[in-house]
Formats: structure tokens, C-alpha cells, sequence
């Protein structure tokens, strides 16, 4: 009797990639009745918010945390480039007893990898699972991607002036790829070279996007070239609600039940994702700003951070209040029309509600998303990774975004804050970005219907994956 077939999927750690793999797999399982298993490589005890998102899914889709790793050999400072593809190239060997184990029981017939995933093809191959790279991110960052080993011999990135042509994208200023371009003998970059220059051996590319939102670069992906793999643009898919997140909700009842209280479209939420923070100083200009514009908001605060803006992936034992941080008296005078959480929201069901008209964001490709499908206009405010590149994306390429300017201490000093927050959420500029963004919204809505780009891509993803396994040459 044949084995069932199964597809292994490896997020990196965090949340920002495994969100979205996990929606992919739901609907894998959800309308192609395919079984799924996720290895999800450790460095430190699984957050609560990864065991409860992954213990409330369908029966179909299991999960296996990979014994955890020591990082203690990596500087504090390092980049997530370089603890996300270490942590990855550790957990080889105990990936391959994983998989060697499930194959005893099931027919795996693709590994599913994050893009940071790409020591682990030779593995797959020697499996005979054909080994796919998840790509969460954005069509312009897979085309940067795959022409960065040609870009490296051209150009030098330390010129941050300079723009840079990325094929099928918008030119890009260096400055705005991402501190890695800005130090190309750093490990961060040296990482993103490695694994560009194995995505070629790649069976092919999984892209959470869509074509209304980048045309040029998918028509131009989408084009057979000899030598490179084929992409399938399954996008937009985001979180559908926010069950099994861990969060109280009271909080979570109490932030929603204030919005319904509030006038339709009239209030900005704010928030930089879960791994974006500010410093005190940056804090205090944000606060002061959200005062000035006399709008209404929600912001989701959290304690600040000195150091460059990044990615919380190591730890940080702190027992600080984020209200603690706040300008003296910001919370009373605010009172009424702005709320102020801390730490989390139910962001999705947050953009859903009637009373959002706005989102003052990281750039986090996930945030991006979740508001194209709900039609919120966007104020970019880009922290670290390729959020830069997402923010000229969506102001310069898709217009449904106003862009902060830094100040030169390399501040969004209060003035600017009132002022974007202002033009998105009354002015006519704004009108602009929400005519613009309800567009996106039905085109997204037609992406994900049945016989849409997003179920057909996925229905041809599942076809492949449960037929029998070709032998390995």
C-alpha cells in the first residue's frame, strides 16, 4: 500500500515567516486535503504565541520543534541574517533525523524551506524531496534575490547615494536595500550572498505576493529563463483571525470594543510589528506627534530599545513598563481619542474594523498585506531588514502610501509625525491612497476566490506534491 504523502516545511525562528507558511498549509490542507509537518529549528524555549498558534491548527498539520541550539558563540550584535541561517545550518542533522523518520511512516514529497533555508537542499535532495523555497516577502525581494550574485561582481553597495536596477522593480537607492548592502564584507551580507547563489538549485519559488500589487516584477518572473526555477505567486495570504495567539482578551475585547465606539474610518492604528522598536527619544517625538495631529489612534507600545532598530531575536529580560516611557501626561491628554496598548493587539481584526482608516507601519510585508486586504491606507515607517525596500514599494510602486522623512539626527522628528499621520487620514492626498488601496482590496479578494491567481497556484502546488515521488538521479 502506498504511503500517505506529507510536505515538511521549515520556517525560520520567529513569527514574521512562520505566519504566513502556517496560512499557506491551512489551505493545503483545507482544500487539497494534504497532510502537513512543520520543523521549526529553536535557539532559545519556544515563544507561548509559536506552541499555542500551533497547537490550535487542523488535524492535518503537525509540528515538531527541533532540539534547541547554543548561540553563545554568536556577538549580541549580530544581524538576523546571520542568527536565522546559522540556527538553520545547525539544525541539519537533527532535520534529517526528523525527516528520516517521517519517511519511515509517509511519502515526503517536497521540503518547503525558508528563504534562509538553502543549506538544507543537498538534504532534501538526498531525501529525494524535492526541496521549494518559501519566499514571505516580496516579488521585488526575490528579484533582488536571484541578481544579487551578478549585482555583487558590478557594483560596490558602500556608495549609499547611488541607485540600484533591480530587474522588473523600481530603482532603488542603496541606502534603502537594507543594512546588509551597507557592509559587504559583514556576515549579514555575506549570508544573503550564500544563499542567493544556491536558490538556482531550488525546485521552485513559493512568493506570497500577487500581480496587482507588483506586475512588472511578476510578469518578468513568471517568464520561463533556462536555469532558473519556476515561481508561484500564492499571495495575499495573511492571518484570518487572531485565534490561538495566547493574548488576554480582556485586552484584546477592550481595544475592539473602544473601536466601535469611534467614528467610521477615523481612527490611525500604529504599530511596528513584533520585533520593531524605537528609542526613548524616538518614542517621546512619536507620542508628541500622534498629539499634534489631533487625530485618533491606537498605538500598541512597547519598552524601547537604544540600540539600532531590529528584529528581537535574541532575548531581552526586561520587567519595564512600556507606559513608563511615555511623555509625562501623554496618556490623560490623549484620553478620548487615542488609546494606547501595550505590547500587542489583534492586529487583523484591528485593520478589519470599520473604524480604521489608517495605519502608521514597519513595512513588515505581513502588515503590508494584512492591509491591502482590508482596503487601510498606509503611513511607511521602515525599521530594518527589507522593510526600506517595502516602503518604496508601496508609496513609490503601488501609491497607497505616505513615506516619513527622517530628520538629519536621523529622527521622525514630532512635526513630521503630525504631518503624515494628518495628509493619510484627512487630507487629499489620503482620499488618494484610499481610492487607490480599495482597488488593491477587490483585486485581492479576486486573487483568493476560487479559480482567482491564489487558489490556482496553490491547487498546482498540491497537484505536484501528492503525485508519486520521482526517483533522485
Amino acid at each position: 500500500m502506498e504511503l500517505e504523502a506529507v510536505v515538511a516545511m521549515v520556517p525560520s525562528p520567529g513569527m514574521g515567516h512562520l505566519i504566513p507558511m502556517i496560512e499557506f498549509a491551512k489551505r493545503l490542507c483545507r482544500h487539497h486535503n494534504l497532510r502537513i509537518t512543520f520543523f521549526i529549528p529553536t535557539y532559545a524555549t519556544p515563544s507561548t504565541a509559536q506552541t499555542t498558534l500551533l497547537t490550535s491548527l487542523p488535524p492535518l498539520i503537525s509540528h515538531t520543534f527541533l532540539p534547541t541550539l547554543t548561540l553563545s558563540d554568536i556577538p549580541p550584535n549580530a544581524k538576523m541574517e546571520t542568527i536565522i541561517s546559522v540556527t538553520l545550518l545547525r539544525s541539519l542533522p537533527s532535520l534529517r533525523h526528523a525527516l528520516l523518520s517521517l519517511s519511515s511512516t509517509h511519502r515526503v514529497t517536497a521540503l518547503l524551506l525558508d528563504f534562509f533555508g538553502t543549506d538544507a537542499f543537498d538534504l532534501a535532495r538526498q531525501l529525494n524531496a524535492p526541496p521549494y523555497v518559501f519566499f514571505p516577502s516580496t516579488a521585488m525581494l526575490l528579484s533582488l534575490a536571484l541578481h544579487l550574485p551578478r549585482l555583487d561582481q558590478d557594483i560596490q553597495f558602500r556608495d549609499l547615494s547611488k541607485l540600484v536596477h533591480i530587474p522588473g522593480c523600481l530603482p532603488v537607492l542603496r541606502k534603502d536595500l537594507g543594512y546588509p548592502f551597507e557592509d559587504q564584507d559583514g556576515d549579514a551580507y555575506k549570508w544573503l550572498l550564500h544563499h542567493s547563489k544556491r536558490y538556482i538549485l531550488a525546485e521552485g519559488f513559493v512568493e506570497n505576493s500577487f500581480r496587482d500589487l507588483e506586475p512588472d516584477t511578476l510578469d518578468l518572473l513568471l517568464k520561463e529563463e533556462p536555469g532558473r526555477p519556476p515561481v508561484y505567486p500564492i499571495g495575499p495570504l495573511v492571518k484570518e483571525d487572531d485565534a490561538g495567539s495566547g493574548v488576554n482578551m480582556v485586552e484584546q475585547c477592550w481595544c475592539l470594543k473602544w473601536l466601535d465606539a469611534q467614528p467610521e474610518g477615523s481612527v490611525i492604528l500604529v504599530c511596528f510589528g513584533s520585533g520593531g522598536t524605537l528609542s526613548t527619544d524616538q518614542m517621546e517625538e512619536l507620542a508628541l506627534g500622534l498629539e499634534m495631529s489631533e487625530q485618533r489612534f491606537v498605538w500598541v507600545v512597547k519598552c524601547p530599545n537604544e540600540e539600532v532598530p531590529n528584529a528581537s531575536y535574541f532575548t531581552q529580560d526586561t520587567h519595564a513598563h512600556p507606559f513608563d516611557f511615555l511623555p509625562k501626561g501623554f496618556v490623560e491628554r490623549t484620553k478620548g481619542r487615542g488609546l494606547v496598548v501595550p505590547s500587542w493587539v489583534p492586529q487583523a481584526q484591528v485593520l478589519r474594523h470599520p473604524s480604521t482608516g489608517g495605519f502608521l507601519t514597519h513595512c513588515g510585508w505581513n502588515s503590508v498585506l494584512e492591509s491591502v486586504v482590508n482596503g487601510v491606507p498606509l503611513v511607511a515607517w521602515p525599521l530594518y531588514a527589507e522593510q526600506k525596500m517595502n516602503a518604496v514599494l508601496v508609496s513609490e510602486g503601488m501609491k497607497v502610501a505616505v513615506r516619513v522623512v527622517m530628520g538629519e539626527n536621523g529622527a521622525v522628528e514630532r512635526g513630521e509625525v503630525a504631518r503624515v499621520v494628518k495628509m493619510v487620514m484627512e487630507g487629499e492626498e489620503g482620499k488618494k491612497l484610499l481610492h487607490r488601496m480599495k482597488e488593491l482590496k477587490e483585486a485581492a479578494a479576486a486573487a483568493l476566490r476560487e479559480g482567482g491567481s491564489s487558489s490556482t497556484q496553490i491547487s498546482e502546488l498540491a497537484l505536484k506534491w501528492k503525485a508519486p515521488t520521482k526517483p533522485s538521479n
